[in-house]
């Protein structure tokens, strides 16, 4: 079962981490003290919009609008990978 996170919140990137593009790999990548993940196209898009300032809901509604999906499988899919980079200690929620 997926973690529920009120749609009111804003997530961040946790401190000393970041989310780049790494040229010498040609991929995103999110850096943080002695770890390293790369996410997938996906999850790519919804970290783009990880800024601290933006709410669960806001990212959930820009992304459905982009991609024209369904609103609850958006952000049933959103809520979990957050909730997972949450758990990794990449994103603070």
């Amino acid at each position: 079962m997926t973690r529920q996170i009120p749609e009111a919140t804003a997530p961040v990137f946790a401190r000393g981490v970041r989310f780049r593009f790494d040229q010498a790999r040609a991929a995103w990548i999110v850096l943080g003290p002695e770890r390293l993940f790369l996410p997938d196209e996906h999850a790519v898009e919804v970290l783009k919009l990880v800024d601290g300032a933006r709410t669960l809901g806001a990212i959930v509604d820009e992304l459905a609008a982009r991609f024209d999906a369904p609103r609850h499988q958006i952000a049933e899919d959103v809520t979990a990978m957050l909730a997972d980079f949450a758990d990794k200690g990449a994103v603070t929620l």
